[in-house]
């Protein structure tokens, strides 16, 4: 059964959950079904996705399909962004009327209620793995232009299996194939935590329905140490002769992301652990950039180095050794989570009895701020930063830095950062 909504018509009553976006203008407000919002995509990410999406060329007519929209978010941010009407499908009927009632917010606040865009699109509350029952059910034409789906997966869990997500791919893909208008189109929001052979099966999937389909894998990173998204662009949507690309989502509204293509394979990376020594630079690389292979590509654009020493390759925090400070751009910064110079070596661990001991060499090499960049015990974490806080800040230093652990897990780094105006104006 399929009951479809026009989000011209659907009020607020019945709808529980309702929220700012940190990352959406003030005052554009989401609602959520029950445990709706931590599912939902961030504003600002759905809004980049969509200006990449205009970018390509797609037919003029034909639906903007999502078979599993969720809040609707980035079903809301393809119909504002490209001005077309769009088609969402969402299993869970208070979901489905809270997509409808934020396309509704969105084009409120876009001063959109007249366009048509707004107008013509429609949501579905019923099951987008049924083409046909849903294209019956909204009234809407055959001619599919573009498909999104993001399917729901298993909250929590380290792995995910294609298997666990919901709707299946391969049933979503079957179902909608024979009503592309032109070649497919589509973008299939999966798991940022698919390995690179769960990756391969997604492709034999595309290709046994469409043999050699142009693709393009999309990694996306807001720089919190892990892969926030990972995507999988097909057909007319890919970018042409572009294999991997990867997005880093900027720190702030309306600047602009840093983008990083490439049509060659992932060149092959290994560890080869040495000495920390004091004088080498260190920096801790985005993880999402080293999961989608482009960092060995990028790291020789921003600095002289021919060589980088990697100590730790997986993880939140992925750590490289080199003899030169990177040469970033203020826009680059955002490409590391933290690089800079050893100053001192700790052989030590850090905890509630040691971190005295490194207040005290921070303060020798007058710091007057060392930010904890290595994994702790989330309980412990906050009492030994909000220490270094607390006893720094009451001395003269002027030095800003970063402490970590070299993978022989036995020595702490105590680094300036490179980003420290005196180490800067230093080089």
């Amino acid at each position: 059964m399929h009951t479809t909504l026009n989000p011209g018509e659907v009020e607020k009553a019945g709808l529980v959950e309702q929220a700012q976006d940190p990352t959406a203008p003030e005052g554009l407000l989401f609602h959520h079904a029950i445990e709706g919002k931590p599912l939902a995509t961030p504003w600002q990410v759905a809004v980049l996705r969509a200006a990449l999406l205009a970018q390509q060329p797609l037919p003029d007519d034909g639906l903007l399909l999502d078979c599993a929209c969720g809040s609707g978010i980035q079903l809301a941010a393809y119909a504002s962004s490209l001005h077309r009407p769009v088609l969402g499908v969402e299993l869970e009927p208070s979901r489905a009327h809270a997509a409808a009632f934020n396309l509704q917010t969105v084009a409120a606040h876009h001063a959109a209620h007249q366009e048509a865009w707004f107008a013509e699109s429609r949501i579905v509350a019923g099951d987008g793995t049924d083409a046909e029952g849903v294209l019956r059910a909204s009234g809407a034409g055959h001619a599919l232009t573009f498909l999104h789906l993001d399917p729901a997966r298993p909250r929590n869990s380290r792995t995910h299996a294609l298997d666990e997500m919901q709707p299946p791919l391969h049933e979503v893909l079957e179902a909608w194939a024979p009503h592309f208008s032109e070649q497919p189109a589509f973008v299939l929001d999966l798991s940022p935590r698919l390995t690179d052979g769960q990756r391969g099966e997604v492709e034999a999937m595309v290709d046994r329905l469409w043999p050699g389909l142009e693709r393009t894998w999309e990694w996306t990173s807001r720089g919190r140490g892990r892969v926030d998204r990972l995507a999988l662009w097909a057909g007319l949507v890919a970018e042409n002769s572009v294999l991997r690309r990867f997005v880093r989502v900027p720190p702030t509204l309306g600047q602009d992301p840093l983008i990083l293509r490439t049509g060659e394979p992932p060149e092959a990376l290994s560890v080869h652990l040495q000495p920390p020594k004091r004088g080498e630079f260190v920096t801790l690389v985005d993880a999402a950039l080293v999961e989608s292979g482009l960092v060995a590509s990028w790291l020789p654009t921003v600095s002289k180095d021919h060589a980088f020493r990697w100590a730790v390759l997986e993880g939140r925090r992925p750590q490289v050794h080199h003899d030169h400070a990177l040469r970033l751009s203020e826009q680059q910064q955002a490409m590391v989570q933290a690089t800079g110079r050893v100053v001192d070596l700790l052989t030590h661990d850090l905890d509630e009895s040691t971190i005295d001991n490194v207040v005290e060499r921070a303060l020798e090499h007058k710091f007057c701020s060392v930010k904890l960049r290595l994994d702790l015990d989330p309980a412990l974490q906050p009492v030994l930063q909000g220490s270094l806080d607390r006893q720094l800040r009451r001395r003269h230093g002027t030095r800003e830095g970063f402490l970590t652990r070299h993978p022989n897990g036995h020595t702490l780094l105590l680094c300036v950062s490179a980003f420290d105006p005196v180490e800067d104006g230093s080089r």
